[in-house]
């Protein structure tokens, strides 16, 4: 029976994670999903994509002007639900649902989502986190949005913030700590191609082969 092997991908803004994972699935000739999974979500739910995407931004923008005025702690914050807007769980739970089934229909790569933590229990589960230097992430922000490196630093400190929150909201654990994932590779050291050769080869020792 085959083996399907799952690599979910977890990054810092501007660490090339998303490139990661494009070059390694069309390497290994298996689908990759990102944003589409926000897209398949909306779908789901019989709303547009870019409501999909503003509930997740709702909530932060929420909890950012609630947090700013009391000393609640994220934890006890989470417990709350009456802060949060309904769509936002719902649009969750409905990415869940096509992550666990994209899961079990074969192998894929799937970049952010909290898909480390939705398949935690998936046996052929490669849970890594990529990185890189602070500079090295403003220059490929800067280079990519034609911003100054002082807006792409800002654009990098926002994403950041949103991606933290969504994370830690969802699965109670740290993003980006390595007691969260499996693996953590810092392209500034490895760079992009032989990172994808690391989890190439990673893939392939899963595989058995």
């Amino acid at each position: 029976m085959n083996k399907n092997v799952i690599i979910s991908i977890g990054r810092q803004f501007g660490s090339g994670g998303h490139e990661i994972g494009e070059k390694l699935a069309e390497r290994l000739g298996i689908p990759f999903y990102d944003r589409n999974l926000v897209t398949m979500a909306a779908d789901k739910l019989h709303i547009s994509p870019g409501k999909a995407e503003e509930s997740d931004e709702k909530d932060m923008d929420r909890f950012l002007v609630y947090y700013a005025s009391t000393s609640m702690h994220y934890a006890s914050m989470y417990m709350n639900e009456e802060l949060f807007e309904p769509i936002s769980q719902k649009v969750f739970e409905a990415q869940r649902e096509i992550i666990e089934t994209l899961a079990s229909k074969g192998s894929c790569i799937i970049v952010g989502r909290c898909a480390d933590d939705i398949l935690r229990d998936q046996p052929g589960l490669i849970n890594v986190f990529i990185t890189a230097d602070k500079k090295d992430r403003i220059k490929r922000i800067a280079e990519k949005y034609e911003l100054s490196d002082r807006k792409a630093a800002e654009r990098i400190r926002k994403v950041e913030r949103e991606r933290r929150y969504y994370y830690e909201k969802h699965t109670g654990k740290s993003w980006g700590d390595i007691s969260s994932h499996q693996i953590m590779l810092n392209v500034s050291q490895l760079g992009i191609d032989k990172a994808v050769d690391v989890l190439e080869a990673l893939y392939k020792a899963n595989l058995g082969t």
